[in-house]
This record gives structure tokens, sequence and C-alpha cells, in this order.
């Protein structure tokens, strides 16, 4: 019997598995997203407006890292429940609260309003938004991973990796339309609520399209090998998925971790801090700046497949560094395309920063995915990715904003993002290359005698 991971699956069943990950991933990158940009833009004056401009950005971005910080407790609740109940059900919830707290955002009292309970409400809703995106990743990814075609499971995986840049495209876009149309009174006023507010129609969308499809075949088998453990064992209670993690896949835990290091704090430098530095210190407009964003972010969308299918062909190492060592170069020809304040220049200089982000940010998902056993796969990529977003993307638009404040120069930024590189070049150096490996192995907690039983032992290639 050939494993679910290995056995093709229907062109149409998988082409709905897709597209529901793809569109839950961009709504919740969307929420995520519009945040940040609206953190660069505005929030430094509707919810600290007694600070110093860059002061205030500072305290806004401050905000920004909160949600990084309940990631990974989203990891650990989403990934629990996600390896002992399923991934769709846990990736439903996750669309909820995200959308829930974007719309909530949008009906906030300022400063000007209620005072100083505006930014504590609106830290609160933060926590609420990377509560839900640490339990969104790991699932939507899962559920592409483990319905897909192996020798091509990089290519269809990076499918909801596109969802980070459709939603930064889509608020991108959002902003730059509003900004547009709108005095800069106008928005500051009312204008910014708009975005926020159309959450709550894309969750609509997304919860029907989320909700059509069927739960992952691999985990379907990986339970009922579970149950079946559970009775050979007279019914002792299996390991909680955490303590299998740690017991069995700590080491890869540890490399997922590194692997994010320059993947998160590049595209966050590249994305969100450059609407601080091309506005405060290039003399750039926000329109320009934010259209720029726009149309990398559209590249970027467009590459991810590819950099994932070049994975199924070489391996995810080989892209995976190719684009580490590649951003870590940029950085240097990507402050000074940027400090001439032209709107090309400026264009050029995000596009190929997302380009080479692309290869990491592509391969990531099945990567990560093939490090580790089914029934601890949400718990283990989740908390592998959404812990070390705590220590990369997190504080990196806020770290970034200091050392412009302090030295009033690009370079302490550029080689903030290379230090990131270097570690991501060592995490990914050290390890193995999971291309062929198969998703429905046997679990590490089974009895010898379950595994030699099992139909995904014949077809287990590690």
């Amino acid at each position: 019997m050939s494993s679910p991971a290995a056995a093709p699956s229907a062109p149409a069943s998988l082409k709905r598995i897709v597209a529901a990950s793809l569109i839950g991933t961009t709504i919740e990158w969307y929420d995520f997203f519009l945040y940040g940009s609206a953190a660069a833009l505005v929030f430094n004056k509707l919810f600290f407006p007694d600070s110093d401009p860059l002061v205030g950005t500072l305290l806004s971005f401050l905000t920004y890292a909160v949600g990084f910080a309940a990631r990974p407790l989203g990891a650990l609740v989403f990934g629990h429940y996600g390896d002992r109940l399923g991934r769709k059900k846990l990736l439903v919830l996750s669309l909820l609260l995200m959308g829930g707290a974007t719309f909530a955002i949008g009906l906030l009292p300022t400063h000007a309003t209620v005072g100083a309970a505006a930014p504590v409400l609106l830290t609160v809703l933060r926590l609420v938004q990377g509560f839900a995106l640490g339990g969104e990743w790991g699932g939507a990814v899962l559920l592409v991973s483990e319905h897909g075609d192996a020798r091509r499971r990089g290519f269809w995986a990076s499918w909801p990796q596109t969802g980070a840049p459709a939603g930064q495209l889509l608020a991108t876009g959002v902003l730059s339309l509003l900004t547009a149309v709108l005095s800069d009174t106008a928005f500051g006023s009312w204008g910014w609520r708009i975005p926020f507010l159309l959450s709550g129609v894309l969750v609509i969308v997304g919860l029907w399209i989320r909700l059509s499809v069927d739960e992952s075949p691999v985990f379907k088998e990986a339970l009922a090998q579970a149950e079946a453990r559970k009775a050979a064992r007279d019914g002792v209670a299996e390991k909680l998925p955490l303590v299998s993690v740690l017991r069995h896949h700590w080491r890869d835990v540890l490399i997922a971790m590194g692997a994010r290091m320059a993947e998160n704090i590049s595209y966050y430098v590249i994305t969100a801090f450059i609407l601080v530095y091309a506005t405060t210190s290039a003399g750039v407009s926000k329109q320009t700046a934010l259209n720029s964003v726009l149309i990398a972010s559209a590249v970027h969308f467009a590459v991810i497949p590819a950099w994932g299918a070049l994975s199924d062909r070489v391996g995810r190492r080989p892209v995976y560094l190719l684009g580490a060592v590649g951003v870590g170069l940029w950085m240097f020809p990507f402050f000074s395309l940027v400090d001439t304040g032209g709107f090309g220049n400026l264009v050029l200089a995000v596009t190929v920063g997302l380009v080479l982000h692309g290869a990491m940010y592509a391969p990531q998902a099945a990567f990560f995915s093939e490090m580790f056993a089914t029934r601890m796969r949400y718990s283990g990529a989740s908390i592998g990715a959404q812990f070390a977003s705590v220590a990369a993307g997190a504080p990196a638009p806020l770290i970034a904003t200091a050392l412009l404040s302090d030295y009033g120069s690009s370079t302490p930024i550029a080689l903030y993002v290379i230090a990131a590189a270097v570690l991501t070049v060592v995490a990914v150096g050290v390890a193995k290359e999971t291309r062929h490996r198969d998703l429905a192995d046997v679990e590490p907690d089974a009895e010898p005698e379950l595994a030699a039983k099992s139909p995904a032992a014949d077809a287990r290639t590690v």
C-alpha cells in the first residue's frame, strides 16, 4: 500500500486545498501586515501623539513587536490541538480570531478620545493577532504538504507561502489607494480605519472556502495508528505533542529557528522599516514608498512558486542557502539605492531583496514539514517557526529604527541583516536534506511491532 504522501492527489481536490490555504493565509497576512504599515505611517500620531516623531514611531513599532511575542503561545496551543484534533478545525479558529481582532482595531478610539487606554486596547488586539498567526502558518502549510504529490511537494507547499506577499500586496495596495485619494487630514482622521474594517468581509470569504476542504489524509492515518498503539498499550495515553517534539526533534527545532533568522529579519527590514527609512532619511513620500513595496510584493508573489519548484529538483538546502547568502550580500546595495530617492532605484532595491527572500521562504514550508513526524508536525513546525519570530521579525523594525536614530546611518542596519544571514547559513548548512522524506512515516513513539505492521513503514525513506 502506498502512503498518502506519495500517492498523487486528484487535481481538483489538491487545487481546492491549495486555494483554501492560500486565501486563508492571504487574509491572515493582510491583517498582520496592515498593522505594520499603519504602525509605520499613522499609529505614532494617533496613539502616541505626545512623543517625538521618531520616538512615537519606535513606540508604534513596539506594539507591532508585541504581536510577535504572542506567536509562540499560538504555536504551542494550536500546534497541540492541531496534532490532536486535526489541521482543519484549528485553521478555521485562527482565521476567526485574526479577522475579529483586525476588525476591532478599525473601531478603536484613539488617544485623543480615551487617552492612555487607546494604546492599551491596541496592544491587546495586537496580541490576539499574533496568537492567531502563530497557529495559522503551521496548519496551512501542513494541510497542503500532507495532501500533495511528494515529488512536487516543494511547489505545492510554496503556494500558502505566497499568502505573505499577497497579504502584503493587498494591505499596501489598499493603503496606497487611500493615501492617494484622501488628504493627510482625512486619512489620519478616519481613512486609516477602512482597511481594518474591510477584514470582516475577507474573513467571511475565507471561512466559506476553508470550511469546504477535507482533513489531511496523512493526519487521519497517523491518528488511526495512534489509536491502535493506545489500545495495544491497554489505554495508556500517548505523550503530549510538545513533549514528543522536545524528545525526538529538538535539533530540528533549533535548525528551523536558525533558518528563520535571515528570512524573518530581512523581510521586515525590506517591507516595514523601509517605509520609515525612505520617508525620513531619503526624503521619499509615503505614496512613493508604498508603491515600491506594492510592485515588489507582486514580483515576490510570482517568484515563490518558482523557487518552490526548484527546491523539488535540487533540494531544499541549496535554494535556501542561495537566498540567505544573497540577502546578506544585497544589504549594502539595497540601502545605497534607497538613498538616491529615485522611484526606480527604490523599486529595484525592494524587488531584488524580496526575490532573494523568496528563495528562503518558498522551500521553508516543505523543509519544515519534512523535519517532523506526523503527530507532532504541527507542533514542531509551528514552534520552530514562531519562536524564532520573537528574536527575528518582532524586533527587526524596532532595532533598525533604533540603529537609525543612534547612528544616523544605514551601515549598522545592513550589518544587522548580514549577521542574521550568517546564522541562517550555519543552521541550514548543518541540516540534512529532506526533499525525499515520506510524510507518512511511523511515529517515533510507536512500538516496534506496530511499526513493522504499519503500511507507512514500507514506504518510509528516513
